[in-house]
């Protein structure tokens, strides 16, 4: 079996989970065996571009013509049995879609966020969730509110390019959707449930967890919707100490409540923006992962690594984050609602009960998020579609 992955790699100055999850997961597909062909490009390649392609730049995420051309050759050497696509924004487009399928090849998308119907791809803005966009042909909603990277010229364009490619999501063979929210968002959005799969991301296994450091780290982008101001808000409401160290890495918008926070208590430390190394070693330091994001955060890499790593996990009941820690006695932590009072009242049940939800985060990974398993699954889900697609053929 030979599959082509295609995807838009996001900036490497702004650590993408999804870019983590694409390599891992070409690593273990080549592992088991599988010839994977990469279809990649980078958002970091955008500074470098001719003055020619960058004057072509702004329709690109409608149609990428050098991406096309490019997978037409591509296809034409490899002839791949399937395509699986993740990110295609802004230089491959939608468009890769129907190349493959020009050519015979059916395409899987793994769907990480909402972006089929939102611009921002968040369901998410001026600090609350917001479906503004949802069953409009046009979404003027984000225009108006430049949603996509502040500008409503490229937020027209995003619109515009969700639009025209309505037709094209409508026409990928399997979706592979982490959640039971992102397939019911796919369902929404008029796509058939024998199309979606439920298949959740999963990392490699780092080894036997290390000893339990102590209190609890937060590391995330430091932007709004992912929760660091209701952290901030929920911790103050303890006194200085009385939980133990918190941790705090990341960059973003948002740094100065982390540095302000830093300089105000002595229970908290800003570590500022930490590569995978340094994440691994402040893991390895915390006894408690903390992933409150506000808005429907569709599967945080974050928990999975501290599942992996053998962390408790303290989140808050939005998007993936309910799927990924669980609930009963297998559960990997504790859920609570996305207000300060909420979150408060756990933090404390998350310092006395670490120990014990540490070992079961563990195995629930091993059991759910290991990619023996996951790998297996997704093998599984190429099968089945590239024999499908055969039998249209027929």
């Amino acid at each position: 079996m030979k599959v082509v992955v295609a995807h838009n790699r996001y900036r490497e100055a702004i650590p993408s989970g999804e870019n983590v999850i694409v390599d891992t997961e070409i690593e273990q597909l080549r592992a088991a065996g599988l010839q994977v062909v990469p279809f990649q490009r980078s958002s970091d390649s955008i500074g470098s571009l001719s003055a020619a392609r960058k004057a072509l730049l702004p329709i690109s995420p409608i149609y990428g013509a050098e991406a096309q051309q490019a997978l037409e050759r591509l296809i034409a050497v490899e002839r791949p049995d399937v395509l699986h696509l993740h990110n295609p924004y802004p230089l491959l487009s939608p468009w890769v879609i129907r190349t493959a399928h020009q050519h015979g090849v059916p395409v899987i998308q793994t769907v990480h966020n909402y972006r089929q119907v939102c611009s921002s791809g968040l369901y998410f803005r001026d600090g609350h969730n917001c479906r503004d966009c949802r069953g409009k042909l046009l979404g003027w909603p984000a225009i108006r509110n430049r949603c996509y990277r502040g500008s409503a010229a490229q937020s027209a364009i995003m619109a515009t390019t969700l639009a025209v490619h309505r037709p094209t999501w409508r026409s990928v063979d399997r979706y592979i959707a982490l959640t039971d929210k992102i397939a019911a968002h796919l369902a929404d959005y008029g796509i058939p449930a024998d199309r979606i799969v439920i298949k959740p991301n999963g990392l490699p296994d780092p080894g036997r967890p290390e000893p339990l450091g102590e209190g609890f780290l937060y590391g995330a982008r430091l932007s709004p919707e992912k929760g660091l101001g209701l952290l901030l808000d929920a911790w103050r409401r303890h006194p200085e100490g009385a939980l133990g160290p918190l941790r705090i890495a990341g960059d973003g918008e948002l740094r100065h409540l982390a540095e302000r926070a830093a300089a105000e208590r002595s229970d908290i430390t800003y570590l500022g923006p930490l590569d995978r190394a340094g994440m691994t070693a402040a893991r390895r330091a915390a006894a408690v992962v903390v992933a409150v994001p506000t808005w429907e955060d569709v599967l945080p890499t974050v928990i999975l690594e501290a599942m992996a790593a053998g962390r408790a996990v303290l989140g808050t009941a939005v998007g993936g984050v309910p799927y990924l820690i669980g609930n009963g006695p297998d559960a990997a932590g504790w859920l609570a609602a996305p207000d300060p009072a909420a979150l408060a009242a756990a933090l404390p049940a998350a310092r006395d009960g670490a120990a014990a939800a540490a070992a079961a985060s563990r195995e629930r990974y091993l059991r759910h998020f290991h990619p023996d398993v996951l790998t297996r699954r997704l093998i599984e889900v190429y099968a089945a579609t590239i024999a499908d697609a055969q039998r249209t053929e027929r």
